[in-house]
């Protein structure tokens, strides 16, 4: 009966779990090299800890067998035994070296994804600046001169270097099959490279909380073959629309959209904050500028 009711309970823990999980398992099906790597070192350190946990378990149980309450007298007193000094210097060192096997695999890890990767290390990697806004997400191609929103398309077999950067509060950029999360900010650029080898059809999502319509912030990444990435590009030149600054404002506006494609970028109108741009606030109107000035000045007469 009590094995029935212990397996019960481990039933309906993984049924709420994973019934709380929105795709998550998508890391276990990685598509490309930087994806693959994060997918082994978290299958290394489940297998890691799931060993843990069975020792533990399994000398738990010994335990309790071995020393559970007798019918002795009750003025029985059992031996004294003294402590074991090979048994103390075993489950000291253990951990010791679980915590370093797990750090080294950690740092290597890290390392090997936040750079280009290694597949693909002498080719010249297409940037796209993914910034975003409430509640979209805005993908610059400077090399080909266009810019989509809530989707976006890139080539198979070759390194891609994303650009993030935020217009309002702080969100987590994660193409889960791809790569892992990294934050994008309103005041500087951070980058994540990656590279997809199967061609299909990946989503994308925000992965950190940033208001009502947060649910909405996500986007589909299409990976193409390269002939067809190049005839999606030259069709864009060919048909989209330019995208103006004024629309371009009302696109940054807290909003939920579909998906849009423009024959330019706003990055020649409204540049990523990296190097001399760095520091300024994206969004931030003239009015916004002047009253944070006034209130500066107010502060220090105060003083």
């Amino acid at each position: 009966m009590k094995a029935k009711w212990f397996l019960l309970s481990i039933f309906f823990t993984l049924s709420l779990i994973l019934s709380g999980c929105d795709n998550s398992l998508l890391v276990f099906d990685p598509k490309g090299p930087q994806a693959k790597t994060l997918s082994d070192t978290i299958i290394f350190s489940i297998i890691m800890m799931a060993g843990i946990l069975l020792v533990v378990y399994i000398l738990f149980t010994f335990m309790l067998v071995k020393y559970r309450a007798s019918k002795m007298d009750d003025n029985y007193e059992p031996p004294h035994e003294e402590g074991s000094k090979w048994l103390e210097i075993t489950w000291t060192v253990i951990p010791v070296i679980i915590v370093i096997v797990l750090s080294v695999v950690t740092v290597r890890t890290t390392s090997e994804v936040e750079n280009k990767p290694v597949a693909y290390a002498n080719e010249k990697p297409l940037v796209i600046y993914a910034s975003s806004s409430n509640w979209k997400w805005h993908f610059s191609y400077p090399e080909e001169g266009i810019e989509t929103v809530n989707y976006v398309n890139i080539p198979e077999d070759r390194p891609v270097e994303f650009r993030l950067y935020s217009f309002g509060p702080i969100t987590s950029f994660w193409i889960p099959q791809l790569a892992g999360q990294k934050y994008a900010m309103s005041d500087m650029v951070t980058k994540i490279n990656l590279a997809a080898e199967i061609p299909g059809s990946y989503i994308g999502k925000n992965s950190n909380f940033n208001g009502k319509d947060f649910a909405h912030m996500e986007f589909e990444t299409q990976v193409m073959t390269e002939k067809d990435y190049e005839k999606w590009v030259e069709e864009v030149k060919e048909t989209a629309p330019t995208l103006t600054e004024s629309e371009f404002d009302e696109l940054i506006e807290p909003s939920v959209l579909g998906r849009k494609t423009y024959s330019s970028t706003h990055l020649e109108f409204r540049p990523a904050p990296e190097g001399e741009h760095a520091g300024h606030h994206h969004g931030n109107s003239d009015e916004e500028t002047d009253s944070s000035h006034h209130m500066d000045m107010d502060m220090e007469d105060h003083k």
